[in-house]
């Protein structure tokens, strides 16, 4: 089970790969949801993969690079340990 966590958190957690890799999905899901909170200040509710078992953050996507999302702050998250999008 997942907790919802604030973003300043995700630095104290250690991010790990999730059980099957779904970067490609997330990409495109994440391209969408990257423009949603550029453009209309959207949320996106991000669940990824930790040694503490799944966290979930909502958040605006800040930038989008090839293997990893970007969050204000400089918090990052790898594609690889992302679990679920919505928004």
């Amino acid at each position: 089970m997942q907790s919802l966590i604030a973003k300043e958190k995700i630095p104290f957690f250690t991010i790990v790969p999730a059980f099957v890799d779904n970067t490609e999905i997330w990409r495109n899901k994440l391209t969408y949801a990257l423009r949603l909170g550029n453009e209309f200040k959207g949320k996106t509710s991000i669940t990824f993969e930790t040694t503490q078992g799944p966290k979930t953050v909502e958040t605006t996507i800040w930038s989008l690079g090839d293997d990893f999302l970007q969050l204000k702050g400089g918090v990052v998250i790898p594609l690889n340990s992302i679990i679920d999008v919505f928004f």
